[in-house]
């Protein structure tokens, strides 16, 4: 499966993923304080262990960070 993460073209040796199953591949230590949008549609977290991404969409992870 071949997917875009964040302006990056990558690939899944897998038929089928979820938005969680995605992360823990991705960024398996920092979930805290992220969102994410499929195809430029936020996706509640509730809901991440249901939704499955589709081949060639794309996902864009969005990190909270802390400034002032």
């Amino acid at each position: 499966m071949e997917l875009k993460i964040n302006q990056q073209v990558k690939h899944f040796n897998a038929e089928s993923l979820s938005i969680q199953s995605l992360l823990d591949l991705e960024i398996p230590n920092k979930q805290n304080g992220i969102a994410v949008a499929i195809n430029n549609t936020v996706v509640p977290k509730l809901n991440w262990n249901e939704y499955l991404v589709k081949e060639s969409d794309e996902i864009l992870i969005i990190s909270a960070t802390q400034g002032g």
